[in-house]
């Protein structure tokens, strides 16, 4: 096949963009982007890269367009015969058109969230907390659905696992690229504003170009700490209390923000970030002190400014707005505690109670982050306390708006975030427990290990004392395999702080990650309650109890279907457990941002949970890119939590508890044959002989541990020539590198063909909701392979057998899924997911070749440092292409 000439070239781009039915304003900021890109490539690029970027663009587009053998060589050829050099100028490129891209479709998202901001007409029901409130109070009342809604709890925990593969630099310069598409939004068409905006977005790209794309070293874990902090000041400390407000406004209509809010605070911030450490030698005791102390500096310092803030805008005289008694009462222990502050804000505020006391408590909060022991706050329920004496005082004074307006997002963000702003987690793997707790029981000389294990639960200690309760006391133990594996928790909180020493309160959770371990949950659990110190814990939190779900082991272990639908079994047999035991169970689910480790949108998943599974309270982790895609951006992050919380208070709805309890009982009989049959065709693929070693030689596996992602290894130490300990992460980000996304799909096909009712699994994609969030997810997992591509990256190995039995597989999950979902194509029937996937495949096509092309020199034996190079630059690329990693 010829090159295409010029003319043609543009005529075969436009008809390819054409297709994909980009929204108008973001198909121009693409355009913009892109010409800003290619001006940069010319000026700072070495010569003639732009021309080669565009040959293989082209290339590829004609290449996923046509569809022949012969394109698809050709675009191979073209990126083949690049020098290395060149193919790393080239890859950058794309890598940082993606972003470009990325950024365009988020700001097109909000726009779009910006037009139905308020608009119910524009919502979807059920999509957000208002809208599902109404529909659960038509079914249950108001009065329990108030209930249940002042009781809701959604509870994101962010993790340290090494999935964001770009550089913070990129990040921090795209969240800056994101302002000013904003500013030129604003901009008069053609006039002075815009053409400065697109001047300052040229220098921005420019900056990103140059930029190296690449972590020179992995980031340490306070690194990582720091990182999540830029999401809580950019984003969650203001976006948090907004979204309140919103369902505030929505359900009390022109009364809201002059009476008393019907909603409460019902986000929680948890953190693994500095205290998970299993597998990870550098969580040490002093990095989760370190960590905690970096949390709380951020939510003091915001509280303090946000307090000072409105402190100075409460400028109510006394005359018009006279102080309760309480108040005058609050002034004289304030002033007392710091009298010369007192006098001075006493002299610029004269007669203006309400605001001298802001300014004060503002003073108050600051004393408390420089740990000032004459001035400072004991804890949050203090701070509350004051605040809540300044609210009553307005409301009494007849000021009701400025008690429950910017004050009352104050104590929000008090109430959300307290002082410690995330709740520090703690995990550690079961078996490091037992050998330490073996090695205090024998006595003699102890290890380093054992003495960085008890100090951690003194770190906990400290924490608590000095943040409050809520700071740290979750400790997760992974692995769990037995009761004793969570009673040795407690056991080692006695021997760190010695005889006659109070350990830190604990609340010890399990975490179920291989499919045996999930099907002996109920049986752990039930033992495990009858040991003093949880039957303690439980009396003192009125029977509150979490229990941890892995979803990446347990697919690793048995494959993507047989694990869901032991996962959803495993929920249903917990909490069927609580409820006869009068427990209020949290069940925590530990999902990662790809589709083979329980990725996906959660609030289908959710409102396709067990009944008596969810009741109102959701926790799961959230990690790597999927923190930044979802909480990068105030607009978004607030959707995403309006949009989860919305169906974490529908779970319950009655309508939604008896639909999936009839769906899982209908269709018993076809979840059984799927799980048999998949859980068969995965093990024949897993469990062959040379299948580890295999699956090293066809993706980049063990190359990803080059990356700088994260902290924690890739592996627990364990060779290739094991799968068993081989981390999920790297496991199903090497699927993805490879075009194959396995993790998500593989056995899907066969167990539909087992079942082979065309019509009855039509009917169960309708009417049960785990099928229809399963084929959905897998759909656009497929949607994100490529058949060409992974063939090439499967023909490096030296297995015809596994490579046919991968291929095959493919094709027959690819047949059912189609016919099963009734789409034209993969995704046929989600439009706007498929439109996404199209204009980005083409481009990622482009940096997969690359990455090819620098795997096979590396699989021949090569040791060139720039061929490593071009193949990380190529992961980080295709990362950013198919947006997600881990």
């Amino acid at each position: 096949m010829r090159e295409p000439t010029p003319t043609e070239a543009i005529d075969l781009v436009g008809r390819y963009e054409a297709e994909q039915e980009i929204p108008e304003r973001m198909r121009a900021d693409v355009r913009l982007l892109g010409e800003l890109l290619g001006q940069v490539l010319r000026e700072s690029g070495s010569p003639g890269l732009f021309d080669d970027v565009e040959r293989l663009r082209i290339a590829t587009i004609q290449a996923y367009t046509d569809e022949s053998d012969e394109a698809f060589a050709r675009a191979a050829a073209i990126a083949d015969g690049f020098t290395v050099e060149r193919a790393d100028e080239v890859a950058r490129a794309f890598t940082a058109y993606f972003h470009l891209v990325n950024l365009c479709e988020e700001h097109q998202r909000v726009r779009v969230l910006r037009e139905r901001d308020g608009r119910p007409d524009k919502e979807q029901a059920g999509d957000s907390v208002a809208a599902a409130f109404v529909r659960l109070a038509a079914e249950v009342g108001d009065d329990t659905a108030l209930r249940r809604l002042q009781g809701l709890r959604f509870h994101p925990v962010f993790t340290a696992h090494p999935t964001e593969a770009r550089r913070r630099a990129v990040s921090t310069s795209i969240r800056r690229l994101a302002s000013l598409l904003g500013e030129r939004d604003m901009a008069e068409r053609n006039g002075a504003d815009e053409r400065r905006a697109e001047r300052r977005m040229l220098e921005e790209i420019d900056t990103l170009w140059r930029t190296a794309p690449l972590r020179p070293e992995k980031p340490a874990p306070t690194d990582e700490v720091r990182a999540v902090m830029a999401v809580f000041d950019d984003t969650l400390y203001t976006s948090v209390p907004r979204v309140y407000r919103r369902v505030d406004d929505a359900l009390q209509g022109p009364g809201a923000g002059s009476r008393a809010p019907v909603v409460r605070p019902f986000v929680r911030i948890g953190s693994w970030v500095g205290g998970d450490r299993d597998g990870n030698p550098f969580v040490t005791a002093s990095v989760t002190r370190k960590a905690a102390a970096i949390a709380s500096e951020h939510v003091l310092l915001g509280l303090e400014r946000t307090a000072a803030r409105i402190g100075r805008t409460l400028t109510l005289d006394a005359a018009t707005t006279p102080p309760s008694a309480a108040l005058d009462a609050l002034w004289h222990r304030l002033k007392g505690a710091d009298e010369e502050a007192a006098q001075e804000i006493a002299k610029r505020s004269p007669g203006e109670p309400h605001r001298r006391i802001l300014l004060l408590i503002a003073r108050k909060i600051a004393a408390t982050g420089a740990r000032d022991a004459d001035l400072a706050y004991r804890d949050p329920e203090h701070l509350l306390a004051d605040l809540r004496i300044v609210q009553e005082s307005l409301v009494a004074a007849g000021a009701p708006r400025q008690a429950y307006g910017h004050l009352q997002q104050l104590m929000w963000q008090v109430e959300t975030f307290g002082f410690h702003l995330a709740e520090l987690e703690v995990r550690q793997h079961s078996a490091v427990h037992a050998k330490v707790l073996a090695e205090l029981e024998a006595g003699g000389e102890r290890s380093e290990l054992t003495e960085e294990v008890l100090d951690v639960f003194r770190a906990i200690a400290y924490l608590q004392e000095r943040f409050g309760p809520r700071a740290a006391g979750r400790y997760i133990v992974s692995f769990t395999q037995s009761a004793s594996d969570l009673t040795t928790v407690h056991e080692l909180a006695r021997w760190a702080v010695g005889p006659g020493g109070t350990p830190p309160v604990l609340d010890v959770i399990p975490l179920f990650e291989t499919f045996a371990d999930l099907q002996a949950a109920p049986g752990i659990l039930a033992e495990v309650v009858e040991h003093p110190a949880f039957a303690a814990r439980l009396e003192a939190t009125d029977r509150r109890m979490e229990v941890m779900l892995g979803y990446s082991d347990s697919s690793k272990d048995v494959g993507p279907v047989a694990a869901n639908l032991a996962l959803y079994e495993a929920q249903a047999l917990i909490a069927a457990w609580a409820r006869e035991n009068g427990i209020e169970l949290t069940l925590f689910h530990g999902r990662g941002g790809a589709l083979g480790r329980g990725g996906g949108p959660a609030n289908s998943a959710i409102l396709a949970q067990p009944p008596h599974s969810v009741d109102g309270r959701f926790k799961l982790t959230e990690q790597g890119e999927v923190i930044f895609a979802r909480y990068g951006d105030p607009a978004i992050a607030m959707r995403h939590i309006d949009q989860v919380a919305a169906a974490v208070l529908l779970a319950s709805a009655p309508s939604i508890e008896d639909r999936n309890r009839a769906a899982a009982e209908r269709y018993a009989d076809v979840a059984a044959t799927m799980d048999a049959a998949s859980r068969e065709r995965f093990f024949s693929l897993v469990k062959a002989d040379g299948f580890a070693p295999w699956f090293a030689q066809v993706t980049p596996m063990e190359e990803l541990g080059s990356l700088a992602l994260g902290s924690r290894p890739a592996r627990r130490g364990l060779s290739v020539e094991s799968l068993d300990d081989l981390r999920a992460i790297p496991w199903v980000f090497a699927w993805s590198q490879a075009r194959i996304n396995l993790a998500g799909w593989f056995g899907l096909g066969s167990a539909l063909e087992a079942v082979g009712d065309v019509d009855l699994l039509t009917e169960a994609y309708e009417q049960w909701p785990l099928f229809r969030t399963m084929i959905d997810n897998v759909a656009m997992s497929l949607a994100k392979a490529d058949d060409r591509i992974s063939r090439e990256y499967l023909a490096l190995g030296d297995r015809d057998d596994l490579a046919a039995l991968v291929s095959e597989e493919m094709a027959l999950t690819r047949s059912w899924v189609e016919r099963v979902s009734g789409g034209v194509g993969l995704l046929g029937n989600r439009p706007v997911l498929q439109r996404a996937v199209k204009m980005r495949s083409p481009y990622v096509d482009a940096l997969s070749l690359l990455q090819l092309r620098a795997l096979r020199a590396l699989r021949s034996g090569s040791q060139d440092d720039a061929q490593r190079r071009l193949l990380l630059l190529s992961v980080s690329g295709v990362s950013a292409g198919l947006q997600n990693t881990g």
